[in-house]
């Protein structure tokens, strides 16, 4: 195939900005780098309020309508499974306007199944993606890993791919622990965009200067443990140690009534889901980042925190130990251990070398991460794999 000749992407992910996580926002930054070179197409779930189909930065995004999803930040099992059928049927249609080059498909699990039978249906190559949280997520009962039904599934779906690509070494690792892969397994890290850091100072967004200020982001799910966190905070008894948690979902009541029987209402804050403009002025004045998650399968916050120049306390069980190193750029705990993550809060407040030095490799670790880079690693692959199916 000719390198210069423009190829047909079509993305399917059941996720896509505004809705959901991070595995929808690292998709849409890989997508904003390929319309450079290709024709992009995404089928995705739509919301209410949202249209069914959007021009987005030169990505053409198509919605399908799904059942019962009650929010942006969490989808149930029902809408997630309703996004098949529904995502199928407009595939149908996107294929007699559009002559697709290449699938990408994003999470085994709900997206996997779609991708699957577009590829064998069109003959047409599918690079499967995954985040992490598709393949095992040890907060949940149903889990793919655990249940024998869905790890069938997924295993069957993981080696029909045409070319399968982890997001970590840790998301590697989990697929050829806990599923027969008769093929190799390559590591792509997400793709980061640097924003544009709005400007703003701790007053106009309501803090004060002499509070130590610790941010966390994410859904607020079972996961990501954000309990543990609060525990920690509770521990440390300092009333110039502040949590802001950032972020909406279903854990959100519980966490509300925990930070009230802990007493800590003037010292942790819930500022829901937020606007990036909103959330990097928030990153910007913070002092340090924290992630008590059980497991992630990367973690595009980290990122979006090492550019703001933050040090991390955060688990050494997941993606992040990729990038992220003890005492070089962050400081790393075991899963569910609160008084050290109360202890490795104090040590960034009180040790300033220590903070400094890992601010410093925080902004220059952030770099090997930008989108340009990323992206080519997927379109040399997407070439390949086109080449091979033309031939």
């Amino acid at each position: 195939m000719e390198l210069h000749k423009k190829i047909n992407i079509l993305i399917i992910n059941y996720e896509f900005p505004p809705l959901g996580g991070g595995g929808g926002v690292a998709t849409y930054d890989l997508a904003l780098e390929w319309v450079k070179v290709a024709n992009v197409h995404i089928i995705t779930s739509s919301f209410k309020g949202l249209p069914p189909y959007e021009y987005i930065n030169g990505i053409h995004v198509h919605r399908v309508k799904i059942l019962f999803r009650k929010s942006r930040d969490a989808a149930t099992f029902i809408s997630m499974f309703s996004y098949l059928p529904a995502g199928f049927i407009r595939a149908l249609s996107l294929f007699k306007k559009y002559k697709f080059d290449i699938i990408n498909t994003h999470f085994v699990v709900p997206s996997g199944p779609l991708g699957y039978v577009l590829s064998k249906l069109f003959k047409i190559p599918n690079v499967l993606s995954l985040h992490g949280g598709d393949i095992y997520d040890p907060s949940k009962k149903f889990s793919p890993h655990r249940n024998r039904f869905f790890k069938f599934i997924v295993q069957y779906l993981l080696n029909k791919a045409d070319t399968i690509i982890a997001q970590s070494s840790n998301t590697r690792n989990n697929a050829l622990h806990y599923y027969k892969i008769n093929k190799e397994i390559g590591i792509i890290p997400l793709a980061f965009h640097p924003p544009a850091i709005p400007k703003t100072s701790r007053k106009l967004l309501g803090l004060h200067e002499e509070d130590f200020i610790c941010i966390t982001i994410g859904r607020l799910i079972k996961r990501k443990a954000i309990d543990v966190l609060i525990k920690a905070i509770a521990k440390i008894k300092n009333q110039h140690v502040k949590l802001l948690i950032m972020g909406d979902g279903p854990e959100r009541v519980y966490l509300e009534q925990l930070v009230q029987e802990l007493a800590l209402e003037n010292i942790v804050t819930f500022l829901g889901f937020v606007s990036d403009d909103r959330k990097y002025a928030y990153l910007s004045v913070s002092d340090l980042f924290v992630l008590t998650s059980l497991h992630e399968g990367f973690g595009i916050v980290f990122m979006e925190a090492m550019y703001c120049g933050l040090p991390i306390v955060t688990t050494n069980s997941g993606g992040q130990v990729d990038f992220l190193e003890n005492e070089h750029n962050a400081l790393l705990i075991d899963v569910g251990d609160i008084q050290k993550c109360a202890e490795s809060i104090i040590q960034f407040k009180n040790n300033k070398m220590l903070y400094a030095r890992c601010s410093k490799n925080n902004k220059k670790k952030i770099e090997t991460f930008y989108a340009e880079n990323v992206a080519k690693q997927y379109i040399d692959i997407f070439y390949q794999l086109v080449d091979m199916n033309e031939n």
